[in-house]
């Protein structure tokens, strides 16, 4: 409860007193500005919750932004961290394809003649192969 809830039920309820006395002693003015002094301290308590109303909307929303900041850099940090992960096992693969092209061009050049059958074979199946007639 803040300043202008309390303020505007005390006020309210010096209205109802004013409003009372004044129907009792027969004082119309004293009666008028009762009402008055109810009006004003009802509308007064209204703004007083309203207010409040404000400030919880603005901590829950300040709060939900905090909240989403977290989540947010916790996600890019997950990203990142399977994107690295993901970069060191493309390099390993990289690194395996380079050493098994290396380790196969080796032993075509050990073995020149073998390898100049296979491909010469090679060619010649596919030559048979792509012939319109068998």
């Amino acid at each position: 409860m803040n300043r202008d809830q309390f303020e505007g039920g005390l006020r309210n309820l010096r209205g109802r007193g004013r409003t009372a006395l004044g129907a009792v002693t027969g004082r119309p003015r004293q009666q008028i500005d009762g009402a008055v002094d109810q009006v004003a301290g009802t509308l007064q308590h209204g703004y007083g919750r309203a207010r409040e109303t404000a400030d919880g909307l603005h901590r829950d929303g300040t709060q939900f932004i905090d909240e989403a900041r977290s989540r947010g850099r916790a996600v890019a940090s997950e990203v990142q961290d399977r994107a690295e992960d993901l970069r060191q096992r493309g390099r390993g693969y990289r690194d395996e394809a380079v050493r098994r092209g290396r380790d196969i061009a080796a032993r075509a050049d050990d073995n020149r003649n073998t390898t100049l059958l296979v491909v010469a074979a090679a060619a010649f199946a596919t030559g048979w192969l792509m012939r319109r007639t068998r």
